[in-house]
């Protein structure tokens, strides 16, 4: 009596083939699975480093500005345009797993970590649910988002509603957000998808209206800029360096080891000075 169905070996089959007794329906859900536990496993290497990344950042309180949008939108390409960060960017879902983090200086001299995560999918399957909540915890804490639609496909209309769906729940669904038009290089004559929010429409291929972009993100944070006017220890002299990266030091003057000094910053910059401020 011969053993196995066909394509099996000796012993319960070679990898990716057939066993004893499986149907093709069998084989096709245990390779699903295998899948999908290797992607878990990814995950939770993601959510490792992470959190360091997360630690570090904290060092350096810059907003954050994360890309988001509908697999195969253009997020890796904007991101390599506008930082060289070197992100993969390929035709295919779950490329980016591991958020890429990279610091960009707005002509307004302000800094941001722009933030590339992981690209929306439709009905994506529930076990993994949890865990791209974990993944796009970057999202959830964003300063602003620039939702990516790749406007030359005939699906974009209903793939921003994905998007939006998926933000509301991840609990992002109130973020600010800029709709990033991309792909404007492949569209023909014809309506645009309709947006309600703020939208710039870019080609993140060869660069048109990238400049245009950056204009709309530092648009959005120069209202969020406020004043302070702190008197440090003078050998904080890492924070007045942080304030002139950030944004802008209107008056700097020292006496008797300390700096009493009044700055134009982010929000989150501004904080760290009047924590370390003397009473």
């Amino acid at each position: 009596m011969t053993g196995g169905s066909a394509g099996g070996g000796a012993g319960g089959g070679m990898v990716g083939t057939r066993g004893p007794g499986e149907t093709q329906l069998e084989v096709d859900r245990r390779k699903i699975r295998e899948k999908l536990t290797r992607l878990k496993a990814r995950l939770r290497d993601v959510e490792r480093t992470r959190s360091i990344q997360r630690q570090r950042r904290l060092e350096v309180p810059y907003p954050t500005v994360a890309l988001v949008g509908y697999t195969n939108s253009g997020k890796s390409t904007l991101m390599n345009a506008l930082t060289e960060a070197d992100v993969e960017a390929a035709d295919r879902p779950f490329s980016t797993l591991d958020p890429t983090i990279r610091r960009l200086r707005l002509a307004n001299k302000m800094n941001i970590m722009l933030v590339d995560t992981v690209g929306f999918i439709h009905r994506l399957p529930h076990m993994l649910i949890e865990a791209f909540k974990a993944t796009l915890e970057e999202v959830r804490t964003a300063s602003l988002l620039l939702h990516v639609v790749d406007a030359s496909s005939p699906l974009a209309s209903d793939r921003m509603k994905i998007v939006d769906g998926v933000l509301e729940e991840i609990g992002a669904g109130a973020a600010p957000r800029i709709m990033v038009m991309n792909k404007i290089d492949l569209m023909h004559d014809g309506m645009r998808p309709h947006v309600d929010h703020e939208a710039v429409a870019i080609s993140a291929r060869t660069g048109d209206g990238l400049e245009d972009l950056l204009a709309a993100v530092a648009r959005f944070f120069a209202t969020s800029r406020e004043e302070v006017s702190v008197t440090l220890e003078a050998t904080r002299g890492d924070l007045v360096a942080m304030a002139r990266r950030d944004g802008q030091v209107l008056s700097e003057e020292y006496e008797d080891g300390r700096v009493a000094m009044r700055a134009l910053v982010s929000a989150a910059v501004a904080g760290r000075l009047r924590k370390a401020a003397l009473t």
